[in-house]
């Protein structure tokens, strides 16, 4: 497998910045907007991006979705990683457990027909968009990257939808609303994080009776946290074999129900 240094940076070594922003309630990010329709384009980031991103729908679980992504035919896929004038493109890889949760909810519309949902750690924003196609009646989604936020409104219009709010800040640990629906992908990669994630989706479930849906393929630091035995598998997908090339040999991905046991605790 000839895949270029950026794939194993971002799986492995430089995922410790974007977990220490995550951690973090005021995050490691300074740069903090919201995104909606109608709001302009950074004109040489989006030029940028379309120029060093290809445009797939293919190897993924949701052909019916097509998203601007950081590919082996890509110029950046060869290149050294820090010659990429922005902070490490994680939005750029559809990761296996976005994957499975936008597949369920384009095979299952009713989970967020007539519903407000939050996409968090959105990255190139595949699950939101599956969300609005699916018939949700609000839809809000979060990065902390804000170069992830330009690229989900291009991805919006590459299948032709209106762009969807985005904020670009670090909500864990704040007050994230009223959601009917919190969707969550690939964000258990980091054990502190995955405390916070924790703590705050119980206190969500809590205060506001929100649904938590997790997509993860099964990663050692997600299948070793507590919240594991909190958590009832709703379907697990077998991936394309582009998808498990590109994951190191994880074969299926999991959408799980997360239901505290005791969601009166005080967190």
């Amino acid at each position: 497998m000839a895949f270029g240094g950026w794939k194993q940076l971002l799986l492995l070594g430089r995922q410790n910045t974007f977990a220490k922003a995550w951690r973090s309630r005021r995050g490691g990010w300074k740069r903090c907007c919201h995104w909606s329709a109608g709001k302009s384009l950074d004109p040489e980031v989006k030029a940028f991006l379309e120029e060093n991103t290809e445009v797939t729908n293919s190897g993924h679980l949701t052909p019916e979705i097509r998203l601007r992504l950081l590919t082996p035919r890509c110029r950046f896929w060869r290149e050294k990683p820090d010659l990429w004038p922005y902070g490490d493109p994680f939005w750029a890889i559809y990761w296996p457990g976005g994957q499975a949760l936008s597949r369920y909810i384009l095979d299952n519309p009713r989970v967020v027909k007539g519903r407000s949902v939050l996409d968090l750690g959105s990255g190139c924003g595949a699950t939101a968009i599956a969300a609005v196609m699916s018939g949700a009646s609000q839809v809000l989604a979060n990065d902390i990257d804000p170069i992830a936020g330009v690229a989900m409104i291009l991805n919006c219009e590459l299948n032709h939808l209106n762009p969807f709010p985005i904020t670009i800040k670090n909500i864990i640990n704040s007050d994230a609303g009223n959601w009917d629906l919190i969707v969550l992908g690939d964000m258990f990669y980091d054990e502190q994080l995955a405390d916070g994630l924790h703590h705050w989706l119980r206190k969500c479930i809590r205060i506001q009776q929100t649904e938590v849906l997790i997509g993860d393929p099964g990663r050692h630091q997600f299948l070793s946290h507590s919240i594991h035995s909190q958590l009832h598998k709703v379907i697990e997908y077998s991936l394309p074999e582009y998808t498990r090339q590109e994951n190191y040999g994880l074969t299926t991905s999991i959408v799980w129900s997360y239901q505290p046991s005791n969601s009166s605790e005080d967190c």
